[in-house]
């Protein structure tokens, strides 16, 4: 498996409900939230695409770094984050998961499907019982909060996916506080519509399939 999805999935499996490994491939599943990390399988070789076709396309959404036909739903660049200025008038705190639900609903908001909010606290609540290893961040505007990231400890400092913002101002101060967390490397994926660059920038594109 290429190095840059590696660092996807091992972000995102220990939060999905299945995952399954196939040739040149892994699948994650959890239909009970809409978070495309979380549903999807990651395309090692185009050969693991045949196998998926072979299924009868199941799953209908690929991550990959080659192209694949079908509908582009998004894409993630992946690298290194290295911590800058950031706008003051954004403020970072580290949350109990008792602020759970807070952090799920700006995250269903920033894609704007708020509805989903209530099942991504209760998926998480399960997901994160008893783990140590992760940190919820929430970024705030005053007393409005304006953006969500979960920081995952790993080998040599920490990951981040950013997950969504309500103001793109929030962006840097979360990976900021997350960078600080690991006290090291900070791997993060950041989606197309963030505008800060990373170190080793790699693209990989969601596909629905035909």
């Amino acid at each position: 498996m290429p190095g840059v999805l590696a660092k996807l999935i091992d972000y995102f499996a220990p939060l999905a409900t299945r995952h399954s490994g196939f040739p040149g491939g892994v699948h994650l599943s959890t239909p009970e939230v809409n978070v495309l990390g979380l549903n999807a399988a990651y395309l090692g070789t185009p050969a693991a695409l045949h196998f998926v076709e072979q299924q009868g396309g199941q799953p209908r959404v690929v991550a990959s770094e080659f192209v694949v036909a079908g509908q582009d739903v998004g894409g993630v660049r992946v690298g290194t984050f290295v911590a800058a200025s950031a706008p003051p008038t954004i403020q970072v705190e580290q949350v109990s998961r008792l602020q759970l639900w807070v952090w799920s609903q700006v995250l269903a908001e920033a894609h704007d499907t708020p509805e989903w909010g209530g099942a991504i606290a209760r998926h998480l609540a399960r997901k994160l019982e008893g783990e140590r290893d992760s940190v919820l961040l929430l970024a705030y505007d005053g007393h409005e909060p304006v953006g969500a990231l979960l920081w995952r400890a790993m080998a040599g400092g920490g990951a981040a996916h950013l997950w969504g913002t309500l103001d793109a101002a929030a962006d840097r101060p979360l990976l900021n506080a997350a960078a600080e967390l690991g006290g090291g490397e900070l791997h993060v994926s950041l989606p197309d519509s963030c505008a800060l660059s990373l170190t080793g920038e790699q693209t990989v594109v969601f596909t629905l399939l035909p």
